[in-house]
């Protein structure tokens, strides 16, 4: 994760269209994966009682070809603090950096 930033994620914002306002789509070959496409659909407020905060698997990849359905695509910078502590998180669990093999 250089400088902080994960490199194998897709962000989205649909502006506030809907409660799950921003979209991340894990990427990559991180183990366990098996083909799956894993996201993270979070309000920007996620941790108060009305946010929302979703991980989800689904079998096929949710942003290709058409992205249009979650809104505009954005870099990992452009998200709130908090929505990147979530997506850091993720990321160091699905890429496994915070464990020894």
């Amino acid at each position: 994760m250089p400088d902080g930033v994960p490199q194998y994620v897709r962000v989205y914002d649909n502006g506030g269209k809907t409660d799950d306002r921003y979209t991340v789509v894990y990427t990559g070959n991180y183990k366990g994966r098996n083909g799956r496409c894993d996201v993270r659909s979070m309000s920007i407020d996620y941790m108060k009682p009305n946010g929302v905060n979703i991980f989800d698997s689904y079998r096929e990849i949710i942003d290709r070809p058409k992205s249009d359905h979650l809104g505009h695509r954005i870099t990992f910078e452009e998200l709130p603090r908090p929505c990147k502590e979530m997506v850091i998180a993720d990321y160091k669990e699905l890429w496994r950096l915070n464990t020894v093999d």
